[in-house]
């Protein structure tokens, strides 16, 4: 009997799931409180495996105009929603190798992505639609934003967008991906549970799956650090 409740919800979020992730959603689903050892027990009888996340590809960062210091300090915790941000910018590939990006900023105290923008180009419009729609959707807020030193987040124009915000500004060291951790975690899972599994022909189709996704992992994808919820779910918690 949980052997098939397993096998269902792991072909109905398309293997994307782990164990821990099988035994929070069947918990809830259940009402049951399933052992994460007996759940991996179960999926290893039955040749269920998560999908594994690839390596990313690392770029040559240009030389900045501005530079902020590393604020964030790997303090990727928040006591209120709009406290912290971090943002990147990732590249997607479809049809014949053409190119997309994707610029999204992530809200530490939930890890809800606030905003996100897909465009054919990775330049500086990219990033400050981004950051327009984040500021639109949580008007009144002054959050702390961490970045790499990537060349829209060190440019002047972006610093005088900062500070129009009231917005203090906070960059990773050189070298160090893992001073901007939880936006890189979330390029992880973005990639593994949906681009890696499909083949995309067109911008649109990629589009929509980002569209997809993204509602996806903000309602439904439950978090063991969120306590069992939705970053949405968390979030709402507070309000």
């Amino acid at each position: 009997m949980l052997t098939r409740e397993i096998v269902e919800l792991y072909e109905e979020v398309h293997g994307i799931y782990g164990y821990r992730r099988i035994m929070m959603n069947l918990n809830r689903r259940l009402g049951k409180t399933f052992n994460h050892k007996r759940i991996y027990r179960l999926m290893k009888l039955s040749g269920l495996q998560s999908v594994i996340r690839r390596k990313k590809n690392r770029y040559i960062k240009s030389k900045p105009q501005h530079v902020a210091e590393n604020l964030l300090n790997r303090q990727f915790t928040a006591t209120n929603s709009n406290e912290k941000w971090v943002t990147d910018v990732t590249e997607f590939k479809y049809g014949n190798s053409q190119k997309a990006y994707l610029s999204a900023i992530l809200d530490l105290y939930d890890k809800s992505i606030v905003a996100y923008v897909l465009g054919h180009s990775n330049n500086n419009n990219l990033v400050f639609k981004t950051l327009d729609i984040a500021l639109r959707v949580s008007p009144g807020t002054s959050p702390m934003i961490h970045s790499d030193r990537g060349f829209q987040y060190t440019s002047y124009e972006f610093k005088r967008k900062l500070d129009a915000a009231g917005m203090m500004q906070s960059m990773s060291r050189v070298g160090r991906c893992i001073d901007n951790g939880p936006m890189e975690g979330f390029w992880g899972i973005l990639k593994s549970e949906k681009y890696y599994l499909h083949k995309y022909n067109t911008y649109d189709e990629l589009s929509n799956a980002i569209d997809e996704y993204v509602i996806f992992y903000n309602n439904e994808r439950l978090q063991k650090r969120l306590n069992g919820l939705s970053p949405i779910e968390y979030r709402a918690l507070a309000a």
